[in-house]
């Protein structure tokens, strides 16, 4: 991703000082930490990264039946409820 763009964020001392011992934590820079928090927020999130998530859950090997026989399995039927 090109970062061409600039913008001053103020914080207050005591937010800067959490958010800077976060990004340490997790060993990346503060910008990218605030960049992260709008993707997710937002869901600003490019077209690659949609796309890769597609192809991730696509190569998932999940357990797929007839649809009643899913709901079935799913949800229990009112006498299994009951004590």
């Amino acid at each position: 991703m090109e970062l061409s763009k600039k913008t001053t964020i103020l914080f207050s001392p005591h937010m800067h000082h959490q958010l800077s011992r976060l990004a340490e934590h997790k060993a990346t820079s503060l910008g990218d930490l605030v960049r992260e928090a709008c993707e997710r927020q937002y869901g600003l999130v490019s077209s690659e990264r949609r796309l890769e998530a597609v192809r991730q859950l696509g190569a998932m090997t999940l357990p797929v039946d007839d649809v009643q026989v899913m709901r079935d399995q799913a949800v229990p039927s009112p006498g299994e409820m009951l004590p």
